[in-house]
């Protein structure tokens, strides 16, 4: 009757570690990526990095990714978050992360990892390998409609097929057809911001330290990358981030000069650029008959603290974990009951860093002198209480909470 236990629309890192973790775990999933085979491992596909946090690489290891993707993977050791104004530096004020500072099995432990996404796509399709039998990918699949029933899902592809399963799950991105098909409504804006993205090689060894640089036109984010090499998101009014993308080569380094100070050295940039067009939404459901939506088919952040990834990784060990047991007990997998569990386990961790990171965008991209003070206050108070510091800490890893047992280094 079914093709497939898991019909998984959408081949990003989110749906490769999903189908991952349960395809590990017993139940059969086809892949149906809309993209050509091989087009997303290449650097022009996606020029990004993403910052991992601990609970991320766990996730990785008991999926076999993390040996691939290891010699690859930058640790963070210190996180510096500071504001300022152009040309006259950071303010003495700051927030500092010491991987030093941890406690119990985290002590002396990276405070995360910068991959670059090309390696970590390239580290999950090297997995998906060992597991032929159990995950199949479909490449140039484009979908077109999907049908549930009571016993399954049927769905439909442009080239005239028809695939089946218990459940569908839509990774298929922001823009989510599956998500609109289904009707499923979001809570979203537009934040009239772009990010640009690049390259910096620099002279002087940034020794494992990210640096979240606020400036009145929006987060400079230094993020450490394997040798003498940062990658930069810095974030720019929309308008303004074009034209800077557009300047020659002389006098984009220039302002990249005018933000980065002598710390690292002297700087270069002849690699390529991109810019990211930078929008919230929230899903207001994140599950539909036979339906759940994961990553960001369900919610897309700010990149202001760097965790959009790990949301959707924490969406994809949650929903592994839940269909798992359902499938262990001999449930009905894509019964509501099972996936509004789902639901319920990821919707207030989601909420809440939304809403963080909605607001710190607000407040830093302020620039207000009173408000720019009271943020220098507000840096140096926080930087200044150590348990609220190490707190703190625990959240950007990822490390709080009622953890799917993946995340907490387990098998399912």
């Amino acid at each position: 009757m079914f093709d497939a236990d898991v019909i998984l629309v959408g081949g990003g890192m989110v749906g490769l570690s999903l189908a991952l973790a349960a395809g590990q775990a017993g139940l059969s999933v086809r892949v149906l990526d809309a993209a050509a085979p091989g087009a997303s491992l290449s650097e022009a596909f996606d020029g990004r990095v993403s910052a991992l946090g601990r609970v991320s690489s766990r996730l990785l290891a008991a999926l076999g990714v993390w040996r691939l993707l290891e010699p690859d993977a930058q640790p963070i050791y210190d996180i510096l978050v500071s504001t300022g104004r152009l040309r006259s530096g950071p303010s003495p004020l700051s927030l500092h992360f010491d991987y030093r500072e941890g406690e119990g099995e985290t002590a002396g432990q990276p405070l995360g990892h910068i991959v670059e996404n090309r390696h970590l796509r390239a580290a999950l399709h090297g997995a998906l390998h060992d597991h032929i039998g159990m995950i199949s990918v479909q490449a140039n699949a484009q979908v077109v409609s999907v049908a549930p029933d009571a016993q399954g899902v049927e769905v439909c592809l442009s080239e005239g097929s028809r695939v089946r399963g218990r459940i569908c799950v839509a990774a298929d991105g922001r823009e989510s057809r599956l998500r609109q098909a289904a009707g499923i409504k979001c809570v979203a804006w537009d934040y009239g911001q772009c990010g640009i993205v690049t390259t910096v090689h620099h002279t002087k060894p940034h020794g494992g330290l990210a640096h979240e640089y606020f400036l009145p036109g929006g987060p400079f984010a230094i993020l450490p990358m394997t040798g003498a090499r940062s990658s930069l998101v810095w974030t720019e009014p929309a308008g303004r981030a074009r034209a800077l993308i557009g300047l020659p080569q002389a006098h984009f380094e220039s302002e990249l000069r005018a933000r980065f100070g002598g710390q690292w050295g002297d700087i270069s940039c002849d690699g390529p650029r991109w810019i990211y067009p930078l929008s919230f939404h929230h899903a207001r459901d994140y599950v539909g008959p036979r339906l759940a939506l994961a990553g960001d088919a369900a919610h897309t952040i700010h990149p202001i603290a760097g965790q959009g990834l790990n949301l959707g990784l924490r969406d994809a060990a949650a929903l592994a974990e839940v269909l798992v047991d359902a499938h262990r007990l001999g449930l009905d997998i894509g019964a509501a009951n099972v996936l509004s569990r789902y639901q319920a386990w990821r919707r207030f961790d989601n909420v809440s860093l939304s809403v963080i990171t909605d607001l710190l965008n607000r407040l830093f991209s302020n620039a207000s002198p009173l408000v720019s003070m009271a943020r220098e206050m507000g840096l140096g108070l926080a930087g200044g209480i150590g348990p609220l510091r190490r707190l703190a800490m625990r959240h950007a890893a990822g490390d709080a909470g009622t953890l799917p047992r993946l995340l907490s280094g387990n098998p399912l």
